[in-house]
């Protein structure tokens, strides 16, 4: 039996399909019609003829009657019944379209030019000739019609074109259209539109998945919660940097709940018009509360969700706070839809109205953020399976060297890797592949091409070998991974780190990480006696580390304990910085001590390994690339390192930094550490009762 062809699925408003009637081909057809009977004669055709041809068939009396259109300043002439006979004129006669009718004239026509002249020969052709004529005016009806009609119907087509394309571009349809601009132009995914992606597409994010796969267990189950007397919630707002996979979670809830899914941008709300905005957000949750159960989805919500009263506009930031009171309104006003959950996504979370917010409108944040290194393994894995890779790569090694990259960037590693495979016309991607699109992706192309004098390239390479040497030589700074000369976007040169994973970071760790950026200005003054711009980049990290340090994070012992940071970005003051003159002076004293310290220290540092610097300095300039293995062959291992491994053992003991599966570990250690001596002790005291001889001497 054959199976019945699937229907694809069309948007439907009020229950009617929402296609185009097909009624403009009448008034296409009418249009024609009018033309063509303005334009032909089915009846009679008449040929053109000149003034001194008329004359001639006036002398011989083939005119029957001439008729003069005076506005026109046309003749037309009709033959007697004989002369359209003659061989003559058969040829030059028209016949009509249709062939049934009989040609009845005017046969022919031509134009005068002067119009006195030519009253006076039709005078004289009638008193010689007996000519008949008669002089006439036609009204061009048709023509003055259109020329009413048309700029009318030209205005009417571009007002109509204009909403259309305001009111939902080529999506739209019909004439409709212009009366839906205040509709939701909400993408809808049911059970019949349902999108394949679901949580196992998800990789990391598990407690992100956690909080939104109970939200979706709650629209399937309700009677689970709500016999505990819990309320479902109204709202979650997913809340992260860019690319982490906000909206993917979103789509992932889409192909999960088995309930209508509303989908569309916090851009789609606001259109030129006044009061668009909050009427599509009345016609969405309608939408949402015929359908309830149902989730909406608003991606970027800061583009209607911003603080009111902010920055005095008018105009169109008026419709936006218009928008914004209809939403706050919608998700908890009087007329509260019930079974309606609203997702929304930002990466601005700070500029948000605290109104939108709030317990009960917005009652969870879920924080999205950049993946760690176990969650990093799972993104490389979901993002390698439609890839063909070589059994050189290892996806703990590519998490290790993708620290603080997100899940699109993990996602444009492996599609770069890709691509320079297949640019090498290589059957699978490998290691040394994926190394290279991480250069690609973090530093940028690389330009071969680029003209470098002598001079500079030793500059250059001295000054990265400046960063390597430094960053070896202190304690807490990034492990370096390797340092080359190579041209790399809009940097001459790069000394590449993997940062280390960390919550906190002290003080002495911020001084050695700027020591490190410092290290290639003061390669230059030791070895060429001059300073050059090429450490623009450097001085602008360790600028902003400083101010951070002394306003931000409170580091400096003459600034003390204050931070001026605005973590809400919503200050309630209009001051550009909540501090006297005094403190600002004092505030750019310290950062101005606290670079020149590290630049000094670092100074010394390569002062006193020059001679290794150089050796450091000269290889890269022969291999161009040196790697962790080439800095440890010149300087040795360093001496750090042990020190850092104690003191991750330590702070894993103390139970800084630790995770659920260590606290475990650890606390089952001590469990059996101490289960370990109370037998050692129990052995010793029935050793001691059965044995007091020996005992005593033992304690002797």
């Amino acid at each position: 039996m054959e199976k019945p062809k699937k229907q694809k699925n069309k948007f439907t408003l009020g229950g009617k399909s929402n296609k185009p009637s097909n009624f403009y081909w009448i008034y296409a057809v009418v249009i024609l019609a009018l033309i063509v009977l303005q334009f032909f004669n089915f009846g009679e055709a008449s040929s053109t003829i000149t003034e001194s041809e008329f004359k001639q068939m006036v002398e011989k009396n083939y005119v029957e009657l001439v008729t003069v259109v005076s506005n026109r300043k046309e003749v037309q002439v009709t033959l007697t019944k004989e002369a359209t006979e003659l061989e003559e004129f058969k040829s030059k006669i028209k016949k009509p379209l249709i062939a049934s009718a009989k040609s009845r004239g005017p046969h022919f026509s031509f134009k005068y030019f002067s119009e006195d002249g030519f009253n006076a020969d039709l005078k004289k052709y009638a008193n010689e000739n007996n000519l008949k004529y008669n002089v006439t005016t036609e009204e061009d009806w048709f023509g003055g019609l259109i020329g009413l009609l048309f700029p009318i119907i030209i205005i009417v087509a571009i007002w109509m074109f204009l909403m259309k394309r305001m009111s939902g571009g080529a999506g739209g349809g019909g004439p409709g259209q212009l009366f839906s601009i205040g509709k939701s132009k909400a993408q809808l995914f049911d059970k019949e539109n349902a999108t394949k992606t679901t949580f196992k597409d998800v990789a990391g994010l598990e407690g992100a998945k956690e909080e939104v796969q109970e939200i979706v267990d709650f629209l399937k189950k309700p009677q689970k919660y709500t016999e505990l007397g819990a309320k479902i919630p109204r709202g979650a707002l997913l809340v992260g940097p860019p690319g982490t996979g906000k909206t993917l979670l979103a789509r992932a809830v889409a192909g999960e709940a088995k309930v209508p899914f509303f989908s569309l941008s916090g851009s789609d709300f606001v259109e030129m018009f006044v009061g668009v905005g909050a009427s599509r957000v009345r016609d969405l949750f309608k939408q949402a509360n015929d359908k309830a159960p149902a989730i909406i989805f608003i991606d970027e919500i800061d583009a209607i969700g911003r603080a009111r009263g902010k920055g005095g506009m008018q105009g169109g930031n008026d419709e936006r706070e218009n928008t914004l009171n209809q939403l706050l309104t919608e998700m908890d006003g009087f007329g509260t839809n019930n079974g309606v959950i609203v997702l929304a996504a930002t990466n601005r979370a700070d500029v948000l109205d605290r109104a939108l917010i709030r317990p009960g409108r917005f009652d969870r944040q879920i924080h999205v953020d950049l993946p760690e290194l176990n969650e990093r393994e799972e993104i490389f894995a979901v993002h390698l399976k439609p890839l063909k890779v070589d059994t050189s790569v290892d996806l703990k090694f590519l998490a290790k060297q993708t620290p603080g990259f997100s899940g699109a960037d993990i996602a444009n590693i492996c599609n770069e890797a890709a691509l320079i495979a297949a640019r090498n016309n290589k059957k699978k991607v490998n290691k040394q592949d994926f190394l290279d699109a991480v250069d690609r992706v973090v530093g940028g192309l690389e330009k071969k091409n680029k003209l470098i004098s002598d001079h500079e390239r030793k500059a250059i390479a001295y000054h990265e070998a400046g960063h390597a040497a430094v960053s070896w030589l202190v304690k807490y700074a990034n492990p370096l991974i390797k340092v080359t000369i190579i041209p790399r976007g809009r940097s001459l040169g790069a000394a590449w780190y993997l940062p280390e994973e960390r919550q906190i970071t002290t003080k002495e760790q911020l001084l050695d990480e700027m020591a490190a950026a410092l290290g290639g200005r003061a390669a230059e003054e030791v070895f060429f006696g001059k300073v050059s711009t090429g450490a623009l980049s450097d001085l602008e990290k360790v600028t902003k580390q400083a101010y951070s340090m002394v306003t931000v994070y409170g580091l400096s012992e003459k600034v003390g304990n204050i931070s001026f940071y605005d973590s809400s970005g919503q200050s309630e003051y209009s001051m550009t910085k909540p501090y006297s003159e005094k403190t600002a002076e004092l505030i750019d004293q310290e950062v101005k001590e606290m670079v020149e310290k590290s630049y000094q220290r670092t100074l010394a540092i390569i002062k006193e390994n020059k001679d290794k610097l150089i050796e450091l300095g000269d290889k890269l300039l022969e291999k161009e690339v040196l790697f962790r293995d080439d800095l440890e062959l010149i300087f040795g291992k360093s001496k750090f390192e042990e020190e850092l491994k104690e003191e991750k053992k330590i702070s894993k003991k103390n139970g800084s930094k630790k995770s659920i599966t260590e606290t475990k570990e650890v606390i089952a250690e001590t469990v059996k550490e101490n289960l370990t001596e109370e037998k050692t002790k129990l052995k010793e005291t029935k050793s001691s009762e059965e044995n007091p001889t020996n005992s005593s001497e033992e304690k002797s």
